[in-house]
């Protein structure tokens, strides 16, 4: 079974709607994989995703509430298959912990390789729909991909 571990800064918006939507297509699609997020900080361990990214989650049939914010562990580099970071900041801060072969999840979906921008620089909720969008279409081929093995 491939590991997935989906990476952001604070591990409470886009990295747990990437672990959320990589679930749920995974589910859908039958495919079997381990998928986890993580922060690349502390600032936020132990707390639940934010309310904004929990309402997008669910407008899409996507429950994350009870998610929790951890930090990257040494292990998760051994663990994990694919280390996908939202991105170019959170692939720097990994590499710069030891972690090799990092990939941004802007790399996938047509996007190449933008950033998944963080939704708090946009004004309101529609930002976070915005990110929803990306991270859904880029985790869907990223997901076929790995189960393709031509990633």
């Amino acid at each position: 079974m491939k590991r997935v571990l989906f990476v952001c800064l604070g591990n409470i918006c886009r990295s747990p709607l990437a672990e959320g939507v990589a679930k749920h297509i995974a589910q859908t699609h039958g495919f079997e994989l381990e998928i986890d997020s993580a922060g690349t900080s502390s600032w936020h361990e132990g707390e639940r995703p934010c309310d904004h990214s929990i309402k997008v989650a669910k407008q899409y049939g996507i429950d994350i509430s009870s998610q929790i914010s951890r930090p990257v562990k040494s292990e998760d580099h051994q663990h994990f298959d694919y280390i996908i970071a939202m991105d170019a900041q959170n692939r720097n801060d990994l590499e710069s912990m030891g972690f090799q072969n990092v990939l941004l999840l802007g790399d996938f979906g047509g996007y190449g390789g933008k950033d998944v921008p963080d939704p708090y620089f946009f004004p309101g909720f529609e930002g976070f729909e915005k990110v929803f969008e990306m991270i859904h279409t880029a985790t869907e081929d990223l997901l076929t991909k790995v189960k393709n093995e031509t990633v």
